[in-house]
């Protein structure tokens, strides 16, 4: 069987390329440095007219932390600045082909998600923070659990590392060890 050949029917002979941009004329010294002035006085009547501006997709709750504070929205996205920037280092590893990049790049962008998430909810859902995720972060116990049956029944169930209120103190693999 043979097959029919397809002949196209588009004319194309009407198409004329894009015009070239000319290109920008660069600014000296004192046109950037007017030029930044100008955006600076623009940004503070921005924000002089919108006092949420530069943080609408932050939650509430973070919104409303000092900023003293370790997990501060201005500190967070300094540190999601710098995990991007450290991942694009791995993106080109991993093009490289080099031994442990691409887990390392899985580190990075699962990090800078993490960050995004508590911008926009306000639950700090990470093992880790800080800017090069250096610290561990301590958990706490805000409601106790009790056993319901066994020989532990009516006893609250701990876990290592874990700061209980009731006790004012992290319970440790040695109480751990006591207990059983």
């Amino acid at each position: 069987m043979t097959r029919k050949k397809i002949i196209a029917t588009t004319d194309n002979s009407e198409w004329k390329a894009p015009k070239k941009r000319k290109p920008r004329k660069p600014m000296t010294e004192e046109q950037r440095a007017a030029a930044s002035e100008r955006l600076a006085k623009a940004r503070a009547a921005r924000l002089a007219k919108n006092p949420d501006y530069g943080n609408t997709g932050v939650h509430n709750s973070v919104r409303e932390l000092t900023p003293e504070h370790t997990l501060h929205p201005e500190k967070v996205k300094n540190w999601i600045k710098t995990q991007k920037d450290l991942g694009k280092v791995q993106r080109i590893s991993v093009r490289q082909n080099i031994k442990g990049a691409a887990a390392k790049l899985a580190t990075h962008e699962g990090y800078v998600r993490n960050m995004q998430n508590y911008l926009r909810t306000g639950d700090w859902v990470d093992d880790f923070y800080g800017e090069y995720q250096q610290s561990k972060v301590r958990r706490r116990c805000v409601a106790l659990a009790y056993y319901w049956y066994g020989p532990k029944k009516g006893q609250a169930k701990r876990t290592v590392g874990v700061l209980y209120p009731d006790l004012g103190y992290v319970w440790t693999k040695e109480m751990d060890d006591e207990e059983s």
